[in-house]
């Protein structure tokens, strides 16, 4: 399996191609819609999507960190908001069927 990253472009060629639309109508949309995610985790809201997963802003306490090569200095890392992607029955089920020693 040879193991390529998509792009926003790579989506936006497949979903015009698929649709028949035009790349630049495509390139709006998808462009409109990630927006809007980052605007709505930006404010602190989740965003779900039946079937493929949801988006969570959590709260990640702090706490001391300590560097492997010098185990001894410890580090305090301060209390942070972060994005966690919860996914959706069926992506999880579709991923899990992946044979991993093809993966990198």
């Amino acid at each position: 399996m040879a193991n390529k990253t998509m792009t926003k472009r790579d989506l936006v060629i497949k979903v015009a191609k698929q649709t028949n639309l035009k790349q630049n109508d495509v390139m709006d949309v998808v462009q409109l819609t990630l927006d809007t995610i980052t605007e709505e985790l930006a404010a602190g809201r989740s965003i779900e999507f039946r079937n493929f997963g949801v988006f969570e802003v959590m709260r990640r306490k702090e706490r001391i960190g300590r560097n492997p090569n010098a185990p001894t200095n410890t580090v305090k890392i301060p209390e942070r908001v972060v994005v966690k992607f919860k996914p959706g029955k069926e992506m999880k089920h579709l991923v899990l069927k992946l044979d991993p020693s093809k993966l990198d």
